[in-house]
Order: structure tokens, then C-alpha cells, then sequence
């Protein structure tokens, strides 16, 4: 037989790289957003760090030689000043990371008004916000990747997770939206939604005994780490993933495909 496929066949690591482009990285002080600030500084970019906290958005920033910022995520007057400094030190910003994120776990009865908002606001508006700023700059400038961290809280429901799950659900399908109207525009939106990660924050909360049991829980009987979700957010904003945009990619560690629930010992069942 012979052979008629003569195309070019591309460098497959060098599409996995970022050299010398911009990405602003929201959130990356600590967890997902440090180890994802690494990954994308090891892959070649140049990076602006962003937090609420100034101390954090330095200390991450000195770690990759980057650029820092602080400031409100979710203030519109903020973030038009964010972008003015990311213009300034980076030029032309290629991709976005926007890690921000935060639950308040309490049953849906109990939720109050101000409970709503603060959900819609640290889950949801900044991520308006950079689509908006983020979005239109990449528009202006020839494209990019715009990557957001969702959560498995917005695909299925979960007790003490009703507000969060409502406003990670509305991220997920605002990313679905950005990708068709930014797409012509040659902007790719794409989110990761992790299950659970072992963050500071959620250690402190469930502590060993809850790590053993969602271990036990999941197919690969582990929980996630930062850096396993920072991979999957390194491969959405590279040239590697150049055709995925208003995807979803679930890193749960199988979680969220098996039944029964919880999860059988399968090394004592009959074979």
C-alpha cells in the first residue's frame, strides 16, 4: 500500500511550550495557582502573578521570576488596572489562568442573601471580569487561551455545597458561551473541574481522616495534589490543546464515572 499522507508532523513537545509569551495567573498565591504559576513558568512564560494578598502574589512571583500584583479580582475598576499592568510588563498576553475560587459549606436552608452573593461574587464575577478585559485584549492582539478551574460541585450535587455548586455550574457554562463568541476571534476558553485537592485550605477542613476516606472513594484510591490539577491547566493553555475550546476536562481521579458509590473493595471481590 502506499502511503499518501504526507503532512508535516509538528514538534509535539515544543506545542506543550509558552517561551518568552505573557500569562496573567489569578489566585496564585497558594495551592492550585502556586504550582500552576510553575508549570507555566517552567514551560518558557513570562508570568504575572496575581493575589489579594501582596505578600503572596511577591513570594510566588520571586519563585519564577515573574511580575506581581495585587488587587480585587472581582472590582471592575481593579481589574482595568491589572490589565494596564499586565500590558505594561508583559506586552502582549497570550493566556489567562484564573484559579480564584472559594466555598462556604453550609446547607442550602441556611443560605442567606449575603451568603449568595459572596458565592456569585468570589466564584463567578471575576471570571466575567477577565473574559471581558482578558478576552478583549487576546481579541485585540491575535488570540489566546483563557483557562479557568471550575469544580465538580457544578456537575453534580454535593450537601453544604448548594451556593458553590450553583456558581461553579454558571462558570462552566460561561465558558461554554466566551468560546463561541471569542472563538472567531481566535481566543480559546476551556476550564478544569477538579474533585477533590489537597490544598491547605481543604486539609485543614477534613484533615487525615477525610483524605482517607475520599482516597478510599476514588478509583485510583488517591486524591488529587495542586500539581495534578496544574498539569491539566498547563496542557489548556499551550498550542498542544490549540483545537479544544468550551471543554470541560473533569480531574477527579474517576470519581465522578463509577456506581455503586462508595466504591467496593475490588481486591476482595471475586474474580
Amino acid at each position: 500500500m502506499t502511503r499518501t499522507d504526507d503532512t508535516e508532523v509538528p514538534d509535539y513537545p515544543g506545542r506543550l511550550r509558552l517561551d518568552g509569551k505573557g500569562v496573567v495567573v489569578l489566585g496564585a498565591g497558594q495551592g492550585i495557582g502556586r504550582q500552576a504559576t510553575h508549570a507555566l513558568a517552567q514551560a518558557g512564560a513570562k508570568v504575572l502573578a496575581v493575589d489579594l494578598d501582596p505578600d503572596l502574589a511577591d513570594d510566588v512571583a520571586k519563585e519564577v521570576d515573574g511580575h506581581a500584583w495585587a488587587g480585587d479580582a472581582t472590582s471592575r475598576e481593579a481589574v482595568a488596572e491589572l490589565w494596564r499592568t499586565a500590558e505594561e510588563r508583559l506586552g502582549r498576553v497570550h493566556a489567562l489562568v484564573d484559579i480564584i475560587g472559594m466555598s462556604k459549606y453550609q446547607d442550602l436552608l441556611s443560605v442567606t442573601d449575603e451568603d449568595w452573593d459572596w458565592h456569585q461574587n468570589v466564584v463567578l464575577r471575576h471570571a466575567l471580569l477577565a473574559l471581558q478585559y482578558g478576552g478583549a485584549h487576546m481579541a485585540r492582539n491575535g488570540g489566546g487561551a483563557i483557562t479557568f478551574v471550575a469544580s465538580v460541585s457544578g456537575l453534580t450535587g454535593a450537601p453544604m455545597h448548594a451556593a458553590y455548586g450553583a456558581a461553579k455550574a454558571a462558570l462552566m457554562s460561561l465558558v461554554r458561551s466566551a468560546s463561541v463568541e471569542l472563538g472567531p476571534s481566535g481566543v480559546r476558553v476551556n476550564a478544569v473541574a477538579p474533585g477533590v485537592v489537597w490544598t491547605p485550605r481543604v486539609s485543614a477542613y477534613l484533615g487525615d481522616p477525610g483524605r482517607a476516606a475520599n482516597a478510599a472513594n476514588a478509583p485510583l484510591r488517591d486524591v488529587a495534589r495542586p500539581a495534578d490539577i496544574a498539569g491539566p491547566l498547563l496542557f489548556l493553555t499551550g498550542d498542544l490543546s490549540r483545537y479544544v475550546s468550551g471543554q470541560v476536562l473533569t480531574v477527579d481521579g474517576g470519581v465522578g464515572v463509577k456506581f455503586p458509590y462508595p466504591l467496593p473493595d475490588m481486591e476482595a471481590a471475586p474474580h
